[in-house]
């Protein structure tokens, strides 16, 4: 991971300590990568959270009864922080955190029964080290288990900044220590190693709302940030309905044969 991405995240970490803030400001966003991650969840598996920042999301996977779960990150402040919040909220042994490396994660081959990443594999900046994480993700999961990549894509950010074009407003970017997958890539590598893959849309109707809808129908002064009545309305539509190709953040769920 380049310098400038870990120093961006150990400051995040410092800055922010145990708020959801730290990993994004989108609580939103972050509630339905919870929500859709959880479906996959068994009661007894266990769980590698890949890039769990200072542990806010993993928290939540506990109330689905797996057997254990280990969450890792490159930031040593994010990690000491979630360290922190398992002692306060007394999960005992049910759950860890410790510093790791994506491209290189110090566990034995077949180890977990499911293994997800969030918003991880955006902070390497090519896609061959991209590639090195999707495998090592693939490596450390039991077969018949499943690998989750929930990430930031291109193509939606294409057509929703072909939308904002449409009606003059400015376009969207990547920020410096993000770079965006593309489906096409992801989705030609995982074919050419035979893995049957499922692509979950779910975020289009609230990033379509949030990241378009919202400019046109309300001054954004009046509604800052993400955490907005606006965006809730979006949020709530998003909980029962999606679709469209809009949502930049996405899941890819992989069965290992």
């Amino acid at each position: 991971m380049s310098d400038h991405i870990k120093h961006y995240w150990e400051k995040q970490g410092e800055t922010y300590k145990n708020s959801h803030e730290a990993s994004w400001g989108d609580k939103f966003a972050i509630d339905l990568e919870i929500k859709n991650i959880s479906k996959f969840i068994q009661s007894g598996d266990n769980v590698l959270d890949i890039g769990c920042a200072n542990g806010y999301s993993t928290f939540f996977y506990l109330k689905k009864n797996p057997n254990h779960i280990t969450g890792i990150d490159y930031a040593r402040n994010m990690i000491e922080h979630a360290n922190e919040s398992v002692k306060t909220l007394n999960v005992g042994a049910k759950i860890e955190f410790q510093v790791g490396d994506i491209k290189e994660l110090d566990f034995d081959d077949s180890t977990f029964d499911i293994s997800y990443t969030t918003r991880v594999l955006i902070n390497l900046p090519t896609w061959e080290e991209q590639k090195l994480g999707i495998d090592e993700a693939i490596r450390v999961t039991k077969k018949g288990g499943k690998i989750i990549f929930s990430e930031g894509f291109y193509e939606p950010l294409v057509l929703l900044n072909a939308m904002r074009q449409l009606v003059h407003l400015e376009p969207l970017v990547e920020h410096d220590f993000n770079r965006y997958i593309k489906k096409t890539f992801l989705e030609d590598y995982l074919n050419k190693k035979g893995f049957k893959f499922n692509c979950v849309d779910m975020t289009s109707i609230y990033y379509l709302g949030s990241r378009f809808l919202r400019e046109l129908v309300t001054n954004p002064s009046d509604y800052p940030g993400y955490s907005n009545p606006i965006n809730k309305l979006f949020y709530d539509i998003e909980e029962k309905f999606s679709g469209g190709g809009f949502g930049i953040q996405q899941l890819y769920v992989i069965d290992k044969p």
